[in-house]
């Protein structure tokens, strides 16, 4: 995995020394907080309901060990014992103290993490495929990209102060798992025909008040070619986004109003007139940072493990485990395995001090050091030989880690909500545990099959419920807390955005919706259909008359 060097710990280092003397003035009250916000905010550091929030960037989402051990001793030494993982493979402190802010970017800088761009109208973390270096189905890792893209934007003079924030995300698989056309650029990697690198470039992607999914501006973009492009892209951003009005702000708005063709020819434009000299990789630091990102070394391994598969004879737990939480990897003989942070009543997304410590011993021990993030909020061993996934899933099991349900009704992302956060207008996490409550039960969940729940608090779709194939979206109405439905989104290869079913309804009313939502599927599904195509092939007509026959 990539190892920062001794540039970006001084970095590090010396943007740690800065924040210190902007806290020390604002805790002086040599500045007011109007003053020390957009300070704070480049450094990730939010003010929410009860206390500052700090975000901290986790690139592409991979950990080490020892990061995340780190995150783990910051949550007990300055927060409440846990940090809540999220749609961004970020990771939030929720019970922050201003006065321990300072120190807890020193710690964190000493182990390559930090909370720059976590925030502001700049470029903000790159995301990628969680499984990137471990999946067969990939034609390079994404990683060497997103990490070419981090060092190209961080800091960067003419892009820390766009009209809005913007998000990147890159995939070089054609099973989508970082959800790229919902960014502001999505990046696909593909092979051509002749062999040679080469991006699909999606531009225009969003959600919040105004959602759209990303739109194709450039086929095939020689991959080396990649920096100027997005120079290019950012350009155009730049000089014709709107800075009026902060609802209207964000590139998908601009591409809208343009049209995609239009957009394209201006960025074609302006890319003509960079000179790929001074934008471009070069050959040399490609390598550099793809050496960073060699193929680990795989001791070989029998293809079917007697142990592993023993262990599922043995063990109707374990074997629902094997089923949804472990899945191929390219080297035969090992596997890559999900931890779900959705144990039933738990916060989605959220992990303790003490099982952050559990998973880094679990990667240290069985997966080479390395732990993973993925924007579903659940974390990642990607590099598990199959004879030790029993082991781990026993480890796992005493954690309360070992929650067999990925991608099924209880594996539910959600945002913070009320419960922190001042956008918000409704609760998110008590309905995401009400509806996993209710769904507990393994064996019907899985007979249920794949259906993703995205619960957001607000408009601006944290918990993106625009790519639900249930969304949920919490709304005010007079004062109080409602809630909207939304049917047939989807964030992978078929993106698609969430319909409307009807009127918002009480919190109290979406367990029981719910459980309508999925009895209307199971009487409707043909061949084993997932909820998501029978939605589409149905129409939202029946399931609309179930839950509005019975809702308050």
């Amino acid at each position: 995995m990539y190892r920062y060097d001794d540039l970006d710990r001084q970095m590090l280092t010396d943007r740690s020394n800065e924040f210190r003397h902007q806290a020390a003035r604002r805790l002086s009250g040599e500045i007011t907080e109007d003053q020390f916000k957009p300070l704070r905010l480049m450094n990730g550091l939010y003010l929410q309901l009860h206390a500052y929030m700090l975000r901290v960037a986790i690139p592409f989402g991979t950990l080490s060990t020892a990061q995340l051990r780190r995150l783990a001793w910051v949550a007990t030494t300055y927060d409440k014992g846990y940090g809540h993982f999220t749609t961004r493979t970020n990771v939030q402190l929720h019970w922050i103290k201003l006065r321990d802010a300072p120190d807890i970017l020193d710690a964190l800088a000493e182990v390559g993490l930090h909370a720059i761009q976590t925030s502001g109208n700049c470029i903000r973390n790159v995301t990628a495929d969680p499984y990137a270096g471990a999946t067969a189905d990939e034609v390079d890792d994404p990683r060497v990209w997103a990490e070419a893209i981090r060092e190209w934007s961080t800091v960067h003079p003419e892009f820390s102060y766009l009209p809005r924030k913007f998000k990147i995300a890159v995939t070089a698989a054609e099973k989508d798992r970082a959800a790229i056309r919902s960014y502001d650029i999505g990046l696909h990697l593909r092979r051509t025909r002749d062999g040679e690198l080469s991006f699909e470039v999606m531009a225009g992607g969003g959600q919040g008040r105004t959602p759209y999914l990303a739109k194709t501006i450039r086929e095939h973009l020689p991959a080396s070619r990649l920096l100027s492009y997005l120079d290019a892209i950012l350009r155009v951003y730049n000089r014709a986004g709107r800075r009026d009005n902060i609802h209207k702000a964000r590139i998908k708005i601009l591409v809208n109003s343009l049209g995609v063709e239009e957009f394209a020819r201006q960025v074609e434009a302006e890319w003509a007139q960079i000179e790929a000299a001074e934008v471009d990789l070069p050959d040399t630091e490609l390598a550099r940072i793809r050496a960073a990102f060699q193929p680990q070394v795989f001791d070989p391994q029998p293809a079917v493990s007697p142990v592993f598969e023993a262990a599922k004879a043995a063990d109707p737990e374990f074997a629902r485990f094997a089923r949804r939480n472990v899945h191929p990897h390219k080297v035969p003989g090992y596997a890559i395995l999900d931890i779900s942070l959705k144990a039933p009543g738990e916060t989605p997304g959220d992990a303790s001090s003490a099982q952050m410590e559990t998973v880094a011993d679990l990667a240290d021990a069985y997966s080479q050091g390395e732990v993973r993030v993925n924007y579903t909020q659940n974390l990642v061993l990607p590099h598990v030989k199959l004879a030790d996934v029993p082991a781990v899933y026993a480890r796992l099991k005493e954690a309360r880690l070992a929650t067999a349900n990925i991608d099924l009704i209880t594996d539910i992302i959600a945002c913070p909500g009320l419960d922190y956060c001042t956008l918000a207008n409704a609760r998110a996490i008590p309905v995401a545990q009400a509806i996993a409550k209710r769904f507990a039960d393994p064996e019907r969940a899985e007979a249920i099959g794949e259906l993703g729940i995205k619960i957001s608090g607000c408009i601006n779709a944290c918990g993106h419920h625009h790519l639900g194939a249930i969304g949920i979206l919490g709304v005010d109405k007079k004062g109080e807390e409602y809630y909207q439905l939304s049917l047939g989104g989807s964030a992978g290869a078929d993106a698609e955005l969430a319909r409307i079913l009807g009127p918002a309804m009480s919190g109290q009313s979406i367990p029981d919706a719910i459980e309508t939502l999925v009895e209307t599927y199971l009487a409707h599904r043909q061949d084993g259909e997932r909820f998501l195509d029978t939605v589409r092939r149905t129409g939202l007509q029946p399931f609309k008359e179930a839950v509005y026959a019975v809702a308050d």
